[in-house]
């Protein structure tokens, strides 16, 4: 078996841009997903049964229905409902986003629920409203015990973005593709892409565990 590296070489900027997209989409992704999910997370445990249904719904739908799947739907339905044409780099990080809000959503409810509930009792004793409780009280503690699943999240996320390339929105996978199309190679380009996430999620992994070992230690 022979390994150009010179076409990777040639691919270098394009795959760096690429890099600095897939970087973008999960950080974007990310961000969203999580203030997204808090808020679904908080709807789903809802003691009202009529307003967690939609919250309920939502995750039931977006964990139910592949990632793909949703990617085309926000591209080619979504996005040109609002904006009357398609934008790949738009429709990935709301697609990624809604997606990951979902499964961030199941860790904050189990995350919550997980805190005894003498914790809110308590602070409600002390003159809190619910709001205040769950800020200053639940969620702190919650958040110690959120860490590993989120990481996990999070780390997924960034393997996942490789979809939005089918979408053809210029990020790593995308050039990965290109380069594979040009000269017929499978090793070089797909390797490349794989050694590039792994890099990717290495570096998300270790600063993780330190977040975790530091709120550990606290």
């Amino acid at each position: 078996m022979d390994f150009r590296a010179d076409i990777i070489i040639e691919y270098a900027p394009f795959l760096l841009e690429g890099t600095l997209l897939t970087v973008g989409l999960t950080i974007a992704g990310i961000l969203i997903g999580t203030v997204l999910g808090l808020l679904v997370g908080l709807g789903k445990i809802s003691r009202n049964k009529l307003i967690a249904f939609p919250f309920i719904s939502y995750i039931t739908f977006f964990r139910g229905t592949p990632l793909l799947v949703q990617i085309l739907i926000v591209h080619f339905g979504l996005v040109p409902l609002f904006t009357g044409g398609t934008n790949a780099i738009a429709a990935g990080i709301i697609a990624l986003s809604l997606n990951a809000s979902a499964y961030i959503a199941e860790i904050f409810r189990a995350g919550i629920q997980s805190i005894d509930k003498g914790q809110m009792e308590a602070a409600r004793s002390l003159g809190m409203n619910h709001i205040q409780a769950m800020r200053y009280i639940i969620l702190p503690q919650a958040f110690k015990r959120m860490i590993p699943p989120l990481g996990n999240e999070f780390i997924v996320l960034i393997k996942d973005s490789s979809l939005v390339s089918v979408i053809a929105a210029p990020e790593l996978m995308y050039w990965g593709r290109a380069m594979g199309a040009q000269y017929f190679r499978v090793w070089e380009p797909y390797l490349t892409a794989a050694f590039i996430y792994l890099l990717l999620t290495l570096s998300l992994s270790f600063f993780l565990n330190r977040l975790e070992r530091r709120f550990v230690t606290e």
